[in-house]
């Protein structure tokens, strides 16, 4: 039984999807005007999860966004002295690289702000229709908040108390600060485009609500989400939706916690972030996604070099264990106790305990190592196929064992180094040593590969290494 933590309610509930065996889920994706960093990669690694494990019980449809235009977007192109549609095509391809690299599944549907225009006019058009929206004297179109009762119910806040301490500009147009733009009328050097309103561009909430309902229908499963979009942007965007349909929107809402650097919120804003390709360049992409799903997706996580390392550390071990079992299965390949995967199962149906899920895995390889030591080569080899299989779920441990070990760091400077064929060479020279019970010459072997960085581990199949 999945129980998800909904941020509506402020508490976990059993999940019953609106309709039998179908599951349909919204996450607000990327603003494209620069290259993913760690706190986005955190976002896509938490739905990706979710989407595995979703899919394994229901048929999902699985809606990210893609925002093509905006004020960031405007601004950086200006900045960099860039046509718009060539700003955002160039970080479209560099978001869908960082996510293949990543093993982040693609979405269902992708739709992009700019190919959804009619569906955003349709429902301001409704809005203003139902009286929740109205042209201000700069020639925006606003959405009321007043109207809708229920405003703050997700983030929690009081409209009262927002009023209270907002700050109204002397050349605002607004009838109340916390109205919010629905439209933008078109301003020179900005693209536009035509509606009932005149010739302008979406304002950043509505171009969700439009983009959501469009595909999933006016009331779907799942809305998902960063934590710092609960308010305004998630807020605004049931206030709409709502007004706009006459009916729900989301049933159940999802948020991921921060990635904090010295405590400090992650963002493009401070300036004190970093981008998944230059984390890339020190870590492989196993490395950071066992490392985001280490703690809780509610909870923030601080990054730091020290805890990446200790991830490194801890799947090289996973993967030495799993160098030295079979992991080729076959019909008569004995059942491996079937409390890994329930225990497992349990964490990821309690909203998505990842750390306990990883806790099993960490059971696995210990039971896999002590059944090794014990000689018991069948009952560790079915340990392993089970390690790889549950692994496999939340996206993890997806390499050739050997392959793990034998890479050397990506940002390593492989001129320094000595070649595989090499390698194979010198241990091959100290397999011959050893035989020859010439001891001296075999350890001699041994540390030239130490000092070259090269590993070797013996065992009852031969010699393995790694970098």
């Amino acid at each position: 039984m999945l129980k998800i933590h909904n941020s509506l309610s402020g508490k976990k509930e059993r999940f019953e999807p609106l309709e039998a065996g179908k599951v349909r889920m919204y996450v607000c994706g990327i603003t494209v005007y620069d290259y993913l960093h760690l706190g986005h990669a955190r976002m896509l690694i938490v739905f990706d999860m979710i989407t595995r494990w979703l899919r394994r019980d229901y048929q999902l449809t699985y809606v990210r966004n893609i925002t093509d235009i905006d004020d960031k977007i405007i601004a950086r192109a200006n900045e960099n002295g860039e046509d718009i549609d060539a700003l955002t095509a160039r970080f479209i391809e560099a978001m869908n690289e960082d996510c293949a690299a990543l093993d982040i599944l693609p979405p269902t549907h992708e739709p992009r702000a700019t190919e959804t225009m009619d569906a955003i006019i349709k429902m301001i058009e409704a809005l203003e229709e139902r009286d929740y929206a109205y042209r201000g004297d700069n020639g925006d179109v606003y959405y009321a908040v007043a109207k809708f009762d229920s405003y703050g119910a997700l983030s929690g806040r009081n409209p009262v108390d927002l009023r209270a301490g907002a700050r109204v500009e002397p050349d605002e147009y607004k009838r109340d600060p916390l109205d919010f733009v629905l439209w933008k009328a078109a301003k020179p050097g900005e693209p536009f485009w035509p509606s009932p309103w005149g010739d302008g561009r979406p304002g950043w909430h509505i171009e969700c609500s439009a983009m959501a309902t469009k595909i999933l229908g006016n009331v779907f499963d799942i809305h998902g989400g960063g934590m710092d979009l609960k308010f305004p942007h998630h807020e605004n965007e049931i206030a709409q939706s709502c007004a706009a349909t006459g009916e729900g929107f989301a049933s159940l809402w999802m948020h991921n916690g921060f990635v904090r650097i010295d405590e400090e919120k992650m963002s493009k804003s401070l300036g004190n972030f970093f981008t998944v390709r230059e984390i890339l360049k020190s870590y492989h992409p196993d490395e950071v996604r066992f490392f985001l799903l280490g703690a809780h997706y509610r909870q923030p996580i601080n990054y730091s070099e020290s805890e990446l390392e200790a991830t490194r550390a801890a799947l090289t071990g996973y993967y030495s264990a799993l160098a030295k079992v079979n992991l080729q299965a076959t019909k008569d390949s004995p059942v491996v106790d079937e409390s890994y995967a329930q225990r497992f199962a349990d964490s990821m149906n309690d909203d998505f305990n990842t750390p306990g899920a990883l806790a099993v895995l960490a059971d696995l390889k210990r039971d896999l190592n002590i059944s090794l030591k014990s000689d018991n080569q069948t009952l560790a080899d079915g340990l392993g196929r089970e390690l790889v299989r549950l692994a496999g779920i939340l996206g993890l441990l997806g390499e050739e064992p050997q392959a793990w070990l034998r890479r050397s760091a990506p940002d390593a400077k492989t001129s320094e180094e000595l070649s595989d064929t090499e390698i194979e060479s010198l241990i091959a020279k100290r397999n011959h040593a050893r035989a020859d019970k010439d001891f001296a010459e075999s350890d001699r072997i041994r540390n030239l590969l130490a000092n070259a960085g090269v590993q070797l581990e013996d065992g009852p199949d031969g010699t393995t290494w790694r970098r």
